[in-house]
């Protein structure tokens, strides 16, 4: 891994609050992602399981964590299973963890191999009365394709068919979406890597420059401060592609006169940074681009504004767009007629601002949370409105990242350039 270890108390903390949630007698299984193949005999980069790395730590593939709180033999009552190191697969692939090394990033002090484990978890499973298996259950998934969870939940009920089964991803659901504050701090090194990175960026940017080349700039400077990459595909567009989302093609000039919109965040110790910033390809906005800015602004600072403990995602996005509207009445995007007019399924302001205010943040970038109960004091979030103008060829975007305090939020990235008075004085530098 390139970033430096992290504490164990992390996993610990996070292993602490599943099993408070676990029936009586139950058993959690959890195991790492599949290996999957591009063409040939090569292979995507391997990305862990976020539950399972949630839980212990571990990036490796062929891992599991197993959780029986109530084992007569407290030795076994977490497990943290590693492929056992091999000296001629090392000479291809690279080192293996060793116990030592396991226990080091999990914390968990019984290390087992995954060619042994299956005689050990049978006599576990006969003594437990309910199975928790993993389903990757994000309300965003696109794909069915049949990953390792759901054939070993598959296995496991063909060969276990009378127990008592549960969806560990409820729990899931519900304590991932809550951070604690040792995972705070890995995230606020994820922002500050961003922010290196979106300064250098203002020096860098000007007219000619090819999208392909700031992307560039982002990658390099992300490994060069020990992140291990991305943490999504970089968002690098200028001019009219602001308006498509997720534009990712990231290769065509910025041109004088055009704001670019770059959406991109570092991930660090597996968790995401997620940062919008739209600036002036020549350094200076225009006066209409700077009436966009700062009505984009605007409604960041309202949306920051009222994202607290109590409301739900639903009544925040409805006030946001409430705003907005009056927003758009005073820059001219909308005529009261349109408002009157509006459908209510369908609002008027919609044709400008199209997407979600704000979504869950961790370790996936669109990370588990709930939409429909109240906001609760730990979850992270993005706040990021935009405002797209078809007929201006002209996309704004302003995105920060939000942890839901007692008493507020705080702002991880409160010291990244904002305004228009910051951002032209530091491309003027």
């Amino acid at each position: 891994m390139k970033y430096l270890p992290l504490n164990p108390e992390i996993f610990i903390q996070n292993r602490q609050r599943f099993v408070q949630k676990m029936e009586k007698n139950s058993i959690a299984i959890f195991n790492s992602n599949d290996e999957l193949p591009t063409n040939g005999d090569a292979l995507h980069r391997f990305k862990q399981n976020s539950d399972l790395y949630w839980l212990s730590g571990v990036e490796q593939e062929d891992s599991m964590v197993i959780l029986f709180p109530d084992n007569p033999d407290p030795k076994y009552r977490e497990v943290l299973v590693l492929v056992r190191p091999n000296e001629l697969k090392e000479k291809w692939d690279g080192h293996r963890l060793g116990a030592n090394e396991g226990k080091a990033i999990s914390g968990m002090e019984t290390i087992m191999w995954l060619d042994s484990i299956e005689a050990a978890l049978q006599t576990w499973i006969h003594l437990a009365d309910t199975i928790y298996l993993n389903t990757n259950e994000n309300d965003r998934k696109a794909n069915w394709i049949p990953v390792r969870d759901y054939r070993y939940a598959e296995m496991m009920k063909q060969h276990y068919p009378v127990h008592n089964y549960k969806r560990s991803a409820k729990i899931m659901k519900e304590l991932r979406g809550i951070k604690t504050a040792l995972e705070v701090e890995v995230m606020q090194r994820a922002v500050d890597i961003t922010e290196n990175t979106f300064r250098r960026l203002l020096k860098f940017i000007k007219p000619g420059v090819m999208e392909y080349e700031i992307e560039a700039e982002i990658f390099h400077s992300f490994l060069n401060q020990r992140a291990t990459g991305p943490a999504y595909s970089s968002i690098i567009a200028s001019g009219d592609r602001a308006r498509t989302l997720h534009y990712v093609s990231n290769d065509q000039e910025c041109k004088d006169g055009e704001l670019i919109l770059m959406d991109f965040g570092a991930e660090y110790g597996g968790y995401c940074a997620d940062l919008t910033r739209t600036v002036p390809v020549s350094g200076k906005f225009t006066r209409r681009q700077k009436t966009v800015y700062n009505a984009c602004l605007h409604l960041h600072d309202y949306a920051k504004s009222i994202l607290k403990s109590g409301i739900t995602i639903v009544d925040y996005t409805d006030k946001v767009g409430e705003e907005a509207t009056q927003i758009f009445l005073k820059i001219g995007l909308l005529k009261k007629s349109d408002v009157k007019n509006e459908d209510k399924e369908h609002r008027a302001y919609r044709k400008y601002l199209y997407h979600g205010i704000s979504h869950h943040l961790g370790i996936d970038v669109h990370d588990l949370g709930t939409r429909t109960e109240p906001i609760k004091a730990g979850m992270l979030f993005t706040v990021e409105p935009g405002i797209y103008i078809e007929e201006e060829k002209m996309g704004v975007r302003i995105e920060n990242n939000i942890w839901i305090t007692r008493n507020g939020h705080k702002d991880l990235f409160k010291n990244i350039p904002i305004t228009v008075e910051e951002i032209e004085a530091l491309m003027k530098k």
